[in-house]
């Protein structure tokens, strides 16, 4: 999941039309947006056929401009701005809210085409959210008509760390690399001789080995991120995760979305199987996740509004 954080709460002190302004007041009331699908998908926020959101609360349906918002009740006092962002910080809660989060989101596009909304998008009550849907009306509409028949794959290439190319000679037989062993023997020969110039050459030869691997690498992951992109109707290509947080050694090359028509995805698995296939041979290995929420695709949807 690729899943962005907004914190945007709106007006937490304002009161909504459906409850009392003291009520509101006293309870510090607000509305955690999930998702926004066409006003006639089937079982949108419909009691029963949805799972528990973020704070336990059940989700429920808002309806303005012929489109239905899926929100829950929170409470403003844990999910305010200055509380969720306290809240962001603890790597356990984030993670525990983003599968809440996701799993209704999952729930409402079984029903029809949804538009996903970030983590810890809030508001001050559901005229806000009405306000929402009234005002982007059109552009949640084009969102919705780029996404249908639609769902996004991740795709990930990894560089095997056991597979580093070999050391190379160099122009004295000696091997290049950070264990090389001196070529020469210590000399207090002037410039130009001894074992400077020798750390020199390998230190060249090093680095521009570094570089060369550097550039394969950058070249691999455009070739693959092309060639995924000619079978999408849509890709986004994300910065490379770091290995403390992918947990593995090897290292990331791409980290791409692609939005993939339903008809496509057979084709599409296909050519990331022969990618992967193709790749082996060179220590790099290609992943393949999904289908997702297309949340690498809402903002492209949303974007002039």
């Amino acid at each position: 999941m690729n899943a962005n954080v907004n914190v945007n709460v709106a007006n937490p002190n304002a009161s909504t039309a459906t409850e009392p302004a003291e009520t509101s007041q006293e309870r510090a009331l607000g509305v955690w947006l999930y998702a926004v699908t066409d006003g006639h998908a089937r079982g949108a926020g419909e009691a029963g056929d949805m799972p528990l959101g973020v704070a336990g609360e059940s989700v429920r349906r808002v309806d303005a401009s012929g489109l239905t918002a899926v929100v829950g009740t929170v409470d403003l006092l844990d999910f305010g701005e200055e509380a969720l962002r306290r809240k962001l910080e603890d790597l356990d809660w984030l993670a525990a809210a983003a599968r809440a989060h996701d799993h209704v989101v999952n729930a409402v596009a079984r029903g029809g085409v949804t538009v996903p909304v970030g983590l810890a998008t809030v508001f001050s009550g559901d005229e806000t959210v009405r306000a929402l849907l009234d005002v982007r009306c059109t552009d949640f509409a084009r969102a919705l008509r780029r996404l249908a028949g639609r769902s996004e794959w991740g795709v990930k290439a990894y560089a095997d760390s056991s597979a580093a190319p070999a050391a190379s000679p160099t122009a004295h037989g000696s091997v290049t690399g950070a264990d090389a062993p001196n070529p020469e023997p210590e000399s207090e020969s002037g410039p130009g001789q001894g074992s400077g110039t020798a750390f020199l050459k390998r230190r060249r030869a090093q680095l521009a080995q570094q570089q060369s691997a550097a550039k394969n690498s950058a070249e691999r992951a455009d070739s693959i991120h092309a060639r995924l992109t000619r079978l999408s109707a849509g890709s986004r290509r994300y910065g490379p995760q770091s290995p403390v947080l992918t947990g593995r050694r090897d290292r990331m090359l791409l980290n791409g979305a692609y939005l993939v028509d339903d008809g496509s995805i057979g084709a599409f698995r296909s050519a990331v199987a022969a990618i992967d296939s193709e790749g082996r041979r060179a220590g790099v290995h290609v992943e393949l996740t999904g289908p997702w929420p297309p949340y690498s695709f809402t903002a492209e949807g949303l974007a002039d509004g």
